[in-house]
């Protein structure tokens, strides 16, 4: 059960930054009928999968203790941080890098 409910949690922060994802190249600046059809197609996507986060996460929430869910919050920005330096192109510092870990080691350190 502690598997299902870390992959639960891990999936939950992938789908909020993938919304997050689909908010981002939404909000590129629109140009014509066409771009003006694709930044909807965008924003409805980012909808759809942050309104699948919101009640996956609920449930989650309603199951376990908040002490051992609350944490993997903090993974959202060390996960959105590598997703913009892969998908977006953002430059990383070595710095941040290091901060990311020290992150995901925190949030292991709360699930032993």
């Amino acid at each position: 059960m502690k598997i299902l409910v870390i992959s639960l949690c891990i999936f939950c922060q992938m789908l909020l930054l993938t919304g997050q994802l689909f908010f981002k190249h939404a909000m590129a600046p629109a140009t014509g009928m066409h771009s003006r059809r694709h930044m909807a197609k965008l924003l409805t996507c980012g909808i759809f999968t942050n309104a699948i986060y919101f009640f996956i996460w609920l449930g989650l929430l309603e199951q376990n203790p908040l002490t051992k869910i609350f944490p993997f919050e903090g993974l959202n920005p060390a996960m959105m941080a590598i997703l913009a330096w892969i998908v977006l192109k953002e430059r990383m510092s070595l710095t941040a890098f290091v901060g990311l870990l020290l992150v995901c080691a925190g949030i292991s350190v709360v699930w032993s």
